[in-house]
């Protein structure tokens, strides 16, 4: 828990982010990164993923469709209240 695991987790969403604008890729789909056997925290996941995807869309027009892919309830619930926090500001 102390090694930068959220950069670490945010890199992967930027990372990908960039690759798909590199590929002129318009949209994109997530699973929940690190959210199953690698134990992350689920809500703390769910933000760091969130915020990094919205923050990265600020930057570009290139990306017009970004999907969550939840594998389960609890992981859909939160996503969904990830979002809400986004939103909200």
């Amino acid at each position: 828990g102390k090694r930068g695991e959220p950069e670490l987790l945010a890199s992967c969403y930027s990372s990908s982010l960039r690759l798909a604008v590199d590929n002129s890729i318009g949209t994109i789909a997530f699973p929940a990164i690190s959210c199953g056997v690698y134990g992350y925290p689920l809500m703390k996941a769910s933000i760091v993923a969130v915020h990094e995807v919205a923050r990265f869309l600020e930057d570009t027009s290139s990306i017009t469709g970004v999907v969550f892919a939840a594998f389960d309830s609890a992981v859909e619930t939160a996503f969904e209240a990830a979002c809400r926090n986004v939103a909200t500001g």
